[in-house]
């Protein structure tokens, strides 16, 4: 890494001060190698060294807390094989990701590190609960330089976010293992966030990495509509303005104090036609492998702006997008949960302090758990569990087989709402069902032991994993007519480019036609509870989390209840559940995930 111009790293600890108040295969993707032939040999050697100057970007995105591997699904990649068949390969964790970045870094005198948002929140017990303590401290030692912030960096709000920057030890919790926490030696940028007040970023908007005479900007924004998918309490107090714009807006901030290369990094995605992450997201043509929000930004971000790092969607691509001139731009994604990384080589030139786009070249790589695991982060997972061990062995349940998150209905989701039906019947015994959103559910239980615990035990820890937002179990009374807009709005208004399907309890089914289009996916016919069609005039019980019952995810009906009657947060209903209907000789198998019926 450079160290010629840091001012990130930090011998003893210093303040930032808030501004508001509060190797697997890889496919590369290159542009074109129109450079001259002379000009650079890739190897750092040059022919013409006072031009042109090859910089290594590396990058990742949606680490969420995961420090160690994680299990099931969420610790494994897609891989294309040369004949067209896929693979399933193992990935992920800090002391892997450690040895791939540091082994990627050896031979690049000039290199980078940066990172598209999501570095926190969600995360497992191990960082959420010490407040995501244990990750910044993991990323310090990753040596990454920049990264913006993502929705989920609001979990907790704009002043603990200022806190995981600037250190100090959280107002409530204090020092963990009785040192004072010294935050991040990295800057977070956050151009579009804004103090409501005085209508300035919270965080620096941009930052500029420097060493000798090369330099590069990095502007770092969250999407828009982090409002719509954070807590109302986390986001209190802030404005979110536009990504086009702002990027835009400081892209000419930075070519005026003379900085002409910049990069973006955007916490906001797209979807690749294909999960592996090694396909080919240019074929047949530039972009083509590649939909949703990222590429309306990428088409209008200003052709100043050489690169865009993304993330939010968690998939993985390497694509190159037109810029509004018309000119190709590359844009990626590595993924989520440090399972991967990406490799960029910037090429600078010297001449017009630009970089040569049509020499940029990027690929992604898998981290990949064949290689030695750096033992400064094998140091750094052992004392922060030491610490979370008596909270989180604890057992909780048993399962007889692994209970997946994955599908359009996964049957972890299925587990959740019939766990908040529950609660909800303890809270109020007229509870008739419970809505669960589905990108809550952040992981699987998986039936194989993750430590000492024993086969089909679920933890504490595994529980955590699953549900880490510390939200509350929420029952409201909406009318029948009420209950069927909500489930319309699964598939329109906010949603409707990308549908977000509830998880439901047992007893609520419908069918999801996605042959036709808007609200019309939900057919209203089918949608029974416990077998009666819903009468929309009826009132029924609904229990669902404080996110949901705050209107989040677009869902703007469920802010609409009324007769609300709050319980304790939604882990606890999780491991109440799983206490009472399972044991080591009774286990629960997984549901059947046969409530939703989908028509293709």
């Amino acid at each position: 890494m450079p160290t010629a111009h840091h001012p990130y790293r930090r011998v003893r600890r210093r303040t930032y001060a808030l501004l508001a108040s509060a190797a697997g295969l890889a496919t590369a993707a290159a542009l074109a190698t129109a450079l001259p032939a002379d000009a650079h040999d890739g190897t750092g050697s040059h022919a013409h060294p006072s031009r042109y100057q090859d910089v290594q970007l590396l990058s990742f995105n949606d680490l969420h807390g995961n420090l160690e591997p994680p299990s099931g699904s969420s610790g494994r990649v897609t891989e294309l094989q040369p004949d067209g068949t896929t693979k399933s390969v193992d990935a992920g964790g800090v002391e892997y990701l450690a040895t791939h970045l540091r082994n990627a870094r050896a031979g690049h005198p000039y290199s980078v590190t940066a990172a598209g948002g999501d570095m926190v929140g969600a995360s497992p017990l191990i960082s959420g609960l010490f407040h995501d303590e244990p990750t910044i401290e993991a990323l310090n030692k990753l040596k990454l330089d920049v990264t913006s912030v993502g929705n989920h960096e609001f979990d907790e709000g704009a002043r603990e976010l200022a806190r995981l920057q600037n250190g100090g030890c959280h107002p409530t919790d204090g020092c963990y293992g009785g040192e004072e926490f010294q935050g991040a030696n990295f800057p977070y940028l956050a151009a579009n966030v804004l103090d409501e007040k005085t209508g300035k970023p919270i965080l620096r908007p941009y930052w500029v990495w420097k060493k000798k005479d090369v330099k590069i900007g990095f502007i770092g924004v969250t999407l828009e509509g982090t409002p719509g998918i954070v807590s109302a309490d986390g986001v209190k107090g802030l404005t979110f303005k536009d990504e086009v714009e702002t990027i835009n807006k400081y892209a000419k901030v930075l070519q005026r104090q003379g900085v002409q290369s910049i990069v973006a990094l955007v916490h906001e995605g797209g979807y690749p036609s294909s999960s592996s992450y090694n396909y080919d997201c240019d074929s047949p043509g530039a972009g083509d492998g590649i939909s949703g929000p990222i590429v309306g930004i990428a088409e209008n971000v200003t052709p100043a702006v050489d690169a865009l790092v993304t993330g939010h969607t968690h998939t993985a691509y390497v694509c190159t997008i037109d810029d509004p001139a018309g000119r190709p731009r590359m844009v990626t994604s590595a993924a989520s949960f440090g399972r991967l990384y990406t490799d960029t080589t910037l090429t600078y030139d010297r001449f017009t302090g630009d970089i040569a786009r049509t020499a940029v070249k990027s690929a992604n790589h898998v981290v990949t758990r064949d290689v030695a695991k750096a033992p400064d982060m094998t140091e750094l997972i052992g004392k922060w569990n030491t610490l979370a061990a008596p909270i989180g062995n604890r057992a909780i349940g048993y399962i007889s087989a692994d209970i997946s998150n994955t599908g359009t209905e996964s049957p972890m989701g299925d587990l959740i709402a019939d766990a908040q039906l529950a609660y909800g019947k303890d809270l109020d015994p007229a509870t008739d069902l419970a809505l669960m959103n589905p990108g809550g559910v952040r992981a699987g239980l998986t039936y194989a032991a993750k430590g000492s615990e024993g086969d089909g035990v679920v933890t504490y820890a595994e529980g955590f994993t699953v549900q880490p937002f510390s939200n509350t179990v929420n029952v409201q009374d909406f009318t029948g007519a009420q209950l069927i807009q909500v489930l319309k709005e699964q598939v329109s208004g906010a949603n409707a480019a990308a549908p977000k399907v509830l998880q439901v309890s047992s007893g609520l089914t419908f069918t999801l036609d996605l042959t036709k289009s808007g609200a019309d996916r939900v057919v209203t016919d089918s949608i029974r509870l416990n077998g009666a069609a819903v009468d929309p005039a009826a009132t029924y019980r609904v229990a669902t989390n404080s996110f949901l019952a705050g209107g989040g995810d677009g869902f703007t009906t469920l802010g609409q209840g009324t007769n609300d009657v709050v319980g304790t947060d939604d882990l606890t209903a999780l491991e109440k559940y799983l206490t009472a209907n399972s044991s080591a000789s009774r286990p629960l198998a997984p549901p059947a995930a046969d409530r939703i019926t989908i028509v293709q």
